[in-house]
This record gives structure tokens, sequence and C-alpha cells, in this order.
């Protein structure tokens, strides 16, 4: 029986948690530093054990790695090529239980691989029927072969010179951010405190143990003193800084890959199929994904030396990606076809020579240092909800509390329905999208566009302020909608409007809409492809 949590009880709000915070008389069992996939998903196992939790976010959940994937839930084709079948069953099962927890975000999507070899067809067949047998019960669909006509048929703008046929299977599609706001939801219905913008600074320690950590307020500037049994450094790229407030002459252990994708119009890829490339020049995978009625195409896979919350894509990715675009649909997409590009950092645990990234581990890894800190990190979305219960099987011992058996594997998701939902820009609030249309329905004129080329209202707006924790401008147009990714310059002109819906639910003066205004739109102009290829110039 799947698990509901009394989450329509308790509404995520920012001054809640200070006060929680502020007015702790007890340690939390468990901190949780890091509001990605991981840190949300070690809230959610903890607070729904019973454990009293707290999760802190630097920024705003899901700001860096997490809101900039593929957005793909899969077993990953590529790593039962490399023969890692204990990952690829991992992933394969949690797919199966993300799609049954999270239906409103997680969609059954078909897969073509374009065969123009004559060995390729029963090569991948082969390994396509293969991937469905290890997922077994939670399996999508059955894979199978296509012809020439059906594989064109399917995908329509694919390239014809050659093609022989394809291979087609099922793997899952999702929202990243707007799952991660889910999960803060739900870790807050079963207990939790989570709050963003909030920094850890330093870890406090007694007899040498870890016994909390030093947080910084991002938005007052106050400092706090917060106890913790045990602390889980959860922090993705910046695991190893977090590690330093430990003990500083600890060793790098991981390696910073950086991915980027393209967005198109939806008429680069008509239908509802996606594409898949099983291997290009660098050895990677490639998609091309239908996403809110565009195309995200990607990914790279570059190492880099330097880590940042907003990397940019460099000029020989969105190369890489526009020419392998062309080599696969018969339109080649030019640069002012190009919606968005963004890019995002995997943190990779490092075995040997790091120079090489593709060939880095992708399992998760926990590390307890000799205080007791807890580090978390690997993974990738996929397998969010496991590595958070290993994570809290650990956080057990080293706070030395009950341990408790993991009830998340049937915990539905906040938002979590199976009814039609005939909006589709409500669809990926699910349960929740009856109380936008309720705010509808007392402010009229709140049901308008926020912009032509966007599928937002304004209520939506209203709504992640109120129940979605969002404290900026970029925060409503890049996680709580997905503005920033599907039109960058569309994004930035209706900005202005974003801010004055804002700032009647935060107090915002005109200055200060002004100043957010202008910081997103600073922050946007990265994200549109002609403006990043002018700069470079």
């Amino acid at each position: 029986m799947p698990f509901r949590p009394c989450e329509l009880l308790k509404i995520m709000k920012r001054h809640i948690a200070l006060d929680q915070i502020e007015n702790a008389e007890a340690p939390y069992d468990i901190i949780v530093v890091g509001g990605g996939a991981t840190g949300l998903g070690t809230a959610v196992d903890a607070a729904s054990r019973g454990h009293r939790t707290l999760l802190i976010e630097q920024a705003d959940f899901s700001k860096g790695t997490s809101s900039r994937s593929t957005k793909l839930v899969h077993g990953g084709v590529r790593y039962l090529q490399q023969g890692n079948i204990s990952l690829v069953l991992e992933a394969l099962r949690e797919r199966g239980l993300l799609y049954r927890n999270a239906p409103h975000l997680v969609h059954n999507m078909a897969f073509v691989i374009p065969n123009y070899k004559w060995w390729e067809g029963p090569f991948y067949g082969i390994g396509m029927k293969v991937y469905d047998s290890l997922a077994g019960r939670l399996g999508l669909s059955p894979s199978r072969n296509l012809s020439k006509e059906e594989t064109i048929e399917r995908i329509p703008t694919v390239e014809t010179d050659g093609l022989t046929g394809a291979v087609i299977y099922h793997d899952g599609q999702f929202d990243d951010s707007r799952l991660a706001i889910n999960l803060a939801q739900t870790a807050v219905g079963v207990g939790a405190t989570v709050i963003n913008y909030m920094t850890c600074v330093g870890l406090m320690k007694e007899q040498g143990i870890v016994a909390g950590i030093l947080a910084r307020d991002g938005e007052s500037g106050r400092e706090y003193e917060i106890r913790g049994k045990a602390v889980v450094n959860a922090t993705g790229v910046f695991v190893d800084e977090i590690r330093r407030h430990d003990a500083y002459d600890s060793e790098a252990m991981i390696a910073v890959s950086q991915g980027v994708h393209l967005v198109l119009p939806k008429h680069f890829l008509p239908g509802n199929a996606a594409i898949m490339v099983p291997k290009t020049a660098d050895g990677r995978v490639l998609f091309g994904v239908p996403w809110h009625d565009c195309v995200v195409v990607g990914t790279t896979d570059t190492p880099l030396p330097e880590k940042s919350l907003e990397p940019r894509a460099l000029q020989q990715e969105r190369d890489f990606i526009m020419e392998h675009a062309a080599l696969y649909l018969t339109q080649d997409p030019r640069p002012e076809d190009v919606l968005s590009v963004f890019a995002g950092l995997r943190p990779l645990v490092k075995f040997g020579d790091s120079s090489n990234t593709a060939a880095l581990s992708r399992d998760h890894t926990i590390l307890v240092s000799e205080s007791g800190l807890i580090t978390v990190t690997g993974g990738k979305w996929t397998t969010y909800r496991k590595m958070g219960e290993d994570v809290v099987d650990h956080a057990e011992m080293v706070a030395g509390v009950e341990e408790r058996e993991c009830v998340t594997r049937h915990l539905q998701i906040k938002g979590w329905t199976q009814a039609e939902i005939k909006a589709p820009n409500l669809v990926l609030y699910g349960s929740e999208s009856s109380g936008i249309r309720e705010l509808m329905k007392d402010q009229p004129e709140r049901s308008v566009k926020l912009h032509p080329d966007l599928p937002y209202q304004e209520a939506e707006v209203t709504w992640h302020v109120r129940q979605e924790m969002a404290r900026t401008v970029e925060d409503v147009l890049s996680r709580r909608t997905r503005a920033l990714l599907l039109n960058a310059r569309a994004s930035m002109e209706t900005a202005p409007r974003v801010a004055e819906l804002m700032g009647e639910e935060l107090g915002w003066d005109k200055e200060r809409q002004a100043r957010e205004v202008a910081a997103y739109i600073q922050l946007a102009k990265g994200y549109d492809f002609l403006d990043e290829a002018s700069m470079r110039k």
C-alpha cells in the first residue's frame, strides 16, 4: 500500500522554517546540507522515518546540477554497454518506483535508436531486450525493431540517407526542478524543516566529533549555531568544500564534468518520441527529448578544473551538439533557432585518472569521516531515493538514534494524482493544480499569460511565492516554471511583470523589483545562445 503523509496540513513557508530553527529546544537528529536531488531525498527519507530533520540549501532548491539534467528517469543504456549491470538494475527499479510515486511528473516516453548500418538493428535490439528483462515487473513497455517506414513515421525529421530502420524502447521523462520542489514539500509534510538561501559556513564539534553546523541566512545575514546528532554533506560538486570545514587537508574526492544541452523548437522533433544516438564522437549517448512542447538536445562530457553555481557552455560544446543534431535530423538547427542553452556540473567520484570523466563512476558513494561527517556524492536523479535511503541508514548509526525502516519506496510525492488535468501548464502541479485554479477564480485577472511565447499564467507566480518558497525572480522563471530553459529571451521580457507579482506578495518596493529584474536579466543572458555567441566575439 502507498504511504500517504499528512502533508496537506503543512505548508512550506520560509518564515516558519526560520522560526523552527531559532526556537529548536533539542538537537536535530539529522541535518542535511544541500537541497539538490540527493539532499532532498535524504531529508524525505529521514523525516518519514520519524527523525527530527533539517535541510538547508545555500541558494534555491535544485539551483545547481539537479535542475540542469537531460530530463530523463532512466536505467542508463550507456551503463549497460559498459557492463555495469548492478547500476542499471538499481536505476531501473528506482525508475519504476518514481513512475508510481510521482505520476504527475514522470511519464513513459518512447526512444528511437535510428540504424544506419546493417548490424545496428540486431545489436541494439538484443541490448534493449536485456534492458527490458532487467526492469522486470517495473518495466514500462517492451522494446522492438522498427522498419525504415515505421522509423520515419515515429521520427518524421530523422535523417533518411542510409537509414535502414530503428530500435524503439521506453524510458521515463520528467521535470527535474518541479520534482525537487515537490520533494521539499513532501519533506515538510512528513515533519522536516526545510529552508533555502541558508549557507553552511562551518561545522560545530565537541571532543572532535561533529555536533552541528554554523549557518548564515542569505537574506538577513544572521548566523546560527544549529546542533545536530548527524550532519550529511549532500552538496553535489561542492562536497569537498564542506569536507574541508571538517579537515582542511582533506583530499578531493570528486572530479567535475560538465554536460550541456540546447533547447530547440518542437518542429525539429515533432511527435511524442525521443531520439537516442548510442555513441557520439566523445563516447557519450546523445538524446533529443521532447519536453514542454520543445526539444532538449544533449549532452556533452567535458572535464572542468573549476566549479560554479552558474556554469556556462563552452563554445566547443555548443558546436558539438549543433553538429551532431545536424547529422541525425533532416533540418539543420541554426543559432537563431536555439531557444536556450544550459550547462550542469556532474560530481563524479574519482578513481585513478580523473582526466577522462566519461570513465568515472556514476555510482553514489558515502564516506563517513573520523569526526562523523557523512558525505554522499555521485549518483543521478533516477536513484535519488535509494541514495537517501542508504545515507539515512548510515546517519542513524552515526547519530545513535533508533534504527527505523525506510518507507519511501511507496511514499506518494506531493502533487500525486492520476486524475486528468486539462490545462497543459497545470499538469505538473498534479493535485495542487486545484489550488491554482481556485486562485484564478478568486482573482480572474491573474488568469492571463505571463508572455505570449510561454505557457504560464500570472496566478502561478503568486502560488510559487505562497506555497513553494520562491524568493527571487530567478526562482520563479528558472525552477518553479521552466521559462529560462524553454525560451531565455521571452523569460527576460516577462521578468518585470514577475517582479511586480512577487513584490505584491513579499512587500518589494520599486527599487527592489528593479534590482531583481536586473539580476535576472544578467543571469539569463548566459542562456541566450545568440547573446552568448556575441559575447565571445
